[in-house]
């Protein structure tokens, strides 16, 4: 499939301003950690609202799906707090969180009704597994837009500039590969709860694209 990343996302996304004290770093640290707590907390909530006239078994695609999907998401959120804590750029500071408290809160979605069908979070199924003609999907034992491990000690060793777009960077590639994955399951599933997170996935995460295509502009040309 082919994602559009045509952006009209706003031009003045944010300057690098490195003046911020460290005092205040510390709080915006420990309000977000406390914040992705409670978004874990209210997704669960939410997911368990509800009876389930029927619902998905062990090897459906949306078993599989959200598996891989929280999976994929947590290297999201952990990249984005990475950023988060050492980027001195405002704009990379606010899309870090942003995209951490989002997607950390759709892993309390997707683990809340795995719990709710009666499933595993986990399963000894392959990653990707549950997509058809997935042959090829997966590279090193990594879904699509996954960044390996030597790419995620470079991101946690980088400072200034050459962190933040290691880390747009790879967050931009990460995104192309959860769009596709969402897409997919567009394709294959008509659970509701699943389709309304896959849609919100695609909308959320090509806005994303978006912005950090333009937000790569600007820091490249300085």
């Amino acid at each position: 499939m082919t994602v559009s990343t045509e952006s009209n996302a706003p031009a003045d996304a944010g300057a690098s301003d490195d003046t911020t004290p460290a005092g205040h770093r510390r709080f915006g640290a420990v309000w977000l950690a406390a914040v992705l707590v409670f978004g874990l907390l209210v997704g669960l909530a939410i997911g368990l609202l509800g009876p389930r006239l029927t619902t998905p078994g062990d090897d459906s695609v949306e078993a599989g799906f959200l598996r891989d999907m929280s999976t994929h998401h947590a290297q999201a959120v952990e990249m984005s707090m990475i950023a988060h804590a050492n980027s001195a750029d405002p704009a990379v500071v606010t899309l870090s969180a942003d995209i951490a408290m989002t997607q950390h809160g759709q892993i309390g979605y997707m683990q809340a009704w795995l719990r709710d069908w009666k499933l595993s979070p986990t399963s000894s199924a392959p990653p990707m597994s549950w997509m058809k003609d997935s042959a090829g999907s997966v590279q090193n034992g990594l879904m699509p837009g996954m960044a390996t491990p030597a790419q995620l000690a470079d991101l946690r060793k980088a400072t200034g500039t050459a962190l933040d777009v290691q880390f747009l960077t790879l967050m931009r590639q990460h995104h192309l590969g959860g769009i596709h994955m969402a897409q997919e399951i567009l394709d294959e599933s008509d659970n509701t709860d699943v389709t309304w997170l896959a849609e919100s996935q695609v909308r959320g995460q090509q806005g994303e694209i978006n912005l950090i295509d333009s937000m790569l502009k600007k820091l490249q040309a300085t």
